[in-house]
């Protein structure tokens, strides 16, 4: 099998559509390789595969070798880029990052505007393909963006890694592919949790450990003033952390600069005085100025990776944060 060489697996869930698992799976993918790890991401939703388009490498195809698939490189491992030229940084020391690599239905669509129309055998044959030909080679995390719900891709992906329905009746370990858990993402609105309770439930019933709760779209970042604003209220992912008794990684609010950066490349800048989970990340502050974003041409700031750019950006600190705690949470239930 293609995961011989993955040593974590994270699913990334969430009952509820239109939550926001891709950003939240693409931007757990770049804090992971910026803390030095090598990171694959696994897009099974197959009726809306939008992988390739956040990462920005929609036009790239899948090419095929003798050991499968071949998934699309993001970056590679290395040293992070020097900032663009004109662009001053106070940093000394060059950090090590690791590569990131991607495979999605998507590289394999003809055109992006392409309906997938499959009953769930279909499905369950493509996710399972997906799982066993893919050449990933060394990687210390595969995280496996899901479609919202409970059904045929979900049920798939647990009985292929655990050999067994449902996951009932084998552990992971004992197929040496390392689950490490599922990473549960909603919205801070009673509607939202309502529906991803369920996808606990569904984890419960798979014997699928909940690694932690991500409550996305906590916050509007006014991309015009310091403001960040409880739009949709907050709250209520920690509150259904507590109740469901499992952990609360954070709180991740709406930035516009993501959006542009995702969708035009451009560096995110920010109006002095931001501040974003207790972070100065205006033009003037301690983030953007240790970056040195801010003052320079807007060609020049547009230039570079997208994890090199995606470092100024607000949420970066946040993802970082709920990166680290994930990794202690493995870390801490490994055998010494």
């Amino acid at each position: 099998m293609s995961l011989d060489n993955v040593k974590n697996i994270i699913l990334i869930l969430s009952g509820k559509g239109g939550v926001g698992k891709s950003s939240i799976t693409t931007q757990l993918a770049l804090a992971l390789t910026l803390s030095g790890h090598s990171v694959g991401i696994l897009d099974v939703d197959l009726t809306g595969p939008s992988m390739p388009r956040l990462l920005g490498v929609e036009s790239r195809k899948i090419t095929q070798s003798s050991a499968g698939w071949l998934p699309v490189q993001i970056h590679p491992g290395g040293s992070t880029s020097s900032p663009a030229p004109g662009i001053t940084t106070t940093t000394t020391t060059t950090p090590s990052i690791g590569s990131l690599h991607c495979m999605s239905l998507g590289f394999l669509l003809r055109d992006r505007g392409d309906a997938v129309v499959w009953r769930g055998p279909k499905k369950t044959a493509m996710v399972r393909q997906l799982l066993d030909e893919v050449a990933w080679g060394a990687l210390d995390y595969l995280l496996i963006d899901t479609p919202p719900g409970t059904s045929d891709e979900h049920i798939a992906l647990v009985e292929t890694l655990t050999g067994s329905p449902s996951g009932a009746t084998t552990t992971t370990e004992s197929r040496g592919y390392k689950v490490q858990g599922a990473v549960v993402v909603t919205t801070p609105q009673a509607v939202a949790t309502a529906d991803v309770r369920k996808e606990l439930n569904f984890c419960v019933k798979t014997r699928t450990e909940v690694l932690g709760v991500v409550e996305n779209m906590a916050g509007f970042v006014c991309p015009n003033c310091s403001e960040c604003t409880a739009v949709f209220s907050s709250g209520g992912g920690r509150v259904m952390a507590d109740e469901c008794g499992v952990p609360f990684l954070g709180s991740v609010p709406l930035d516009p600069q993501f959006g542009r950066l995702i969708e035009e490349g451009r560096r995110p800048v920010y109006p002095d005085g931001t501040v974003v989970g207790g972070m100065d990340v205006g033009r003037d502050g301690c983030r953007a100025a240790a970056l040195g974003v801010g003052d320079g041409d807007a060609a020049v700031e547009d230039e570079g990776r997208l994890v090199d750019k995606w470092q100024a950006c607000s949420l970066y600190p946040i993802f970082r944060g709920i990166a680290d705690r994930i990794v202690k949470g493995i870390e801490s239930r490994a055998p010494t």
